[in-house]
């Protein structure tokens, strides 16, 4: 892909005035002056299509058919870049024995082997291309219809869930949590009546995003269905306990929801849901308890008082168990002491002095080696204000390649580089920081921790093992719980080779 990017920066370029267009011709005793305008006047004298490479072969070159064939079987598959190299010598020598400039030749044939790896003919650009516009007029004019789509067709692309809510957020949606007496199985939009708006400050009706019970770790569908089954036919829940009644839920699933803070509309936080969701394993159901219970109906029990959970704690439960949170970005609670040392947030990357040096922190959501980025890597980071894109060259990333694998929490210090469109940071060293994700929740901070081989088999003794930065980012061993929601701290990266 670096090949091919080398060919389209020059476009993009001259397509915004900032290097004049130059179509490169033969000397005078070998051709017309004009005789690749035709073929490159559409990109501005920048070759980016098969077909063009093709063209050029035949125009430029003076390839015979036969000697065309061989390279197109060359550009149709990776595996023939032997061929590609063969033909190398005959395209750019010729090229350069017509007249042309033997940086010119050398380029087309660049682009040529670039094509073997990744490339596409012009039909596929197009079709890409009106993709796109389509897409980024959606997500222009209907945001919230756009994310809602992206969430539902989970999992797809670069973005997890909490990314596509953050971008969502950012561009005026307002996200409504998930909850049991309002979410379907899909996320949805919902109107905002004009009373609801006035109760909020706001007079105009607009569309909001709910977060469906599919964003619910570990609720399988045919449970949502009964919840929503169930709410269609008798109303809104009133109760944990009406909502186990009327849709016949596990107590298990019950507490998925509870662990999720899907009661916030019957008035129950996070804890004390899950308090209530657990008293209904305390009290089988057996007739003798429901004898009891129903003597008992209509007294009013004495409700347990439990303390408020922090909203660090909060944020963490929402990602173990959403893989996203409305409430707060992780990195905000770690704000404060990253700039006491110095961090800069993403947002301020553009201000500072091009290739000055600047320390950036964030979570890991993905990383990249194309294999045509001979061994460079490419790394986004998240704070609470954007991403900042990391560019690792090879000799570093062999320095470091524990931590650049493995750390779900990254300190970087490096130099930024920008230009128009794209901010980078080029890393000279990296530190694993996820131990700082266990402070974000108490019942975390001393939680033993394994290799993430070991989850299947959790490790056995009598003594933990020892907390290393290399292990924070995998998952835990359960002490007594087996599901995933107990086995981390947050989602972990999407990663792309």
């Amino acid at each position: 892909m670096g090949i091919y990017w080398s060919m389209v920066h020059p476009y993009l370029k001259r397509r915004r005035g900032a290097e004049p267009v130059q179509i490169p011709a033969p000397s005078p005793e070998h051709g017309p002056p004009d005789e690749l305008s035709s073929i490159l006047a559409r990109t501005l004298g920048v070759p980016i299509f098969q077909e063009q490479a093709m063209k050029i072969a035949l125009d430029a070159a003076r390839f015979s058919s036969a000697e065309a064939n061989q390279l197109r079987k060359a550009m149709a598959t990776f595996r023939s870049r032997g061929m590609v190299y063969e033909l190398e010598d005959m395209m750019v020598g010729r090229m350069v024995a017509r007249g042309y400039d033997p940086d010119f030749a050398a380029r087309c044939f660049n682009q040529i082997k670039g094509f073997g790896e990744y490339g596409f003919p012009e039909s596929h650009a197009a079709s890409f291309a009106h993709l796109v516009y389509v897409s980024s007029w959606l997500k222009c004019h209907f945001p919230a219809a756009f994310a809602c789509a992206l969430l539902n067709s989970q999992p797809m692309g670069f973005y997890a869930p909490a990314q596509i809510v953050r971008d969502a957020r950012e561009h005026g949606v307002e996200v409504l949590p998930a909850d049991v007496n309002h979410s379907m199985w899909d996320n949805t939009l919902e109107e905002v009546s004009a009373a609801d708006g006035a109760r909020e400050g706001r007079f105009d009706r607009h569309i909001s995003m709910r977060i469906g019970l599919r964003q619910v770790d570990g609720l399988p569908e045919h449970v949502a269905a009964r919840i929503v089954a169930a709410r269609a036919e008798g109303g809104v829940f009133g109760d944990v306990a009406e909502l186990r009644e009327r849709a016949g839920l596990s107590p298990a699933h019950i507490e998925r929801l509870a662990s999720a803070d899907c009661f916030s509309s019957m008035g129950l936080s996070r804890r004390q849901a899950l308090w209530d969701a657990r008293s209904l394993i305390a009290a089988p159901d057996l007739p003798l308890f429901r004898a009891a219970a129903e003597r008992d109906e209509g007294a009013e029990r004495a409700r347990t008082l439990l303390p408020q959970m922090p909203l660090s704690e909060e944020v963490v439960n929402d990602y173990q168990t959403m893989r996203l949170s409305l409430k707060a970005h992780p990195m905000a609670f770690l704000r404060a002491s990253l700039a006491e040392r110095g961090f800069v947030r993403a947002c301020d990357l553009r201000e500072r002095n091009f290739r000055s040096m600047v320390q950036v922190a964030g979570l890991v959501l993905i990383r990249q080696r194309p294999g045509s980025a001979k061994g460079v890597c490419f790394i986004t980071l998240e704070d609470e204000t954007g991403v900042a894109n990391l560019v690792i060259w090879p000799d570093l990333m062999e320095k470091q390649r524990r931590v650049i694998m493995g750390a779900r929490l990254m300190e970087v210090r490096g130099r930024v580089e920008y230009d128009d469109e794209v901010i980078h940071v080029i890393a000279q060293h990296l530190t694993d920081a996820t131990d700082a994700l266990y402070g974000l929740a108490d019942d975390l901070l001393s939680a033993p921790v394994a290799r993430a081989d070991h989850v299947s088999s959790p490790l056995t003794g009598r003594n933990p093992p020892v907390i290393r930065p290399r292990d924070l980012h995998s998952e835990r061993a359960p002490p007594s719980r087996g599901h995933p929601r107990d086995l981390r701290i947050l989602p972990k990266s999407r990663d792309f080779h």
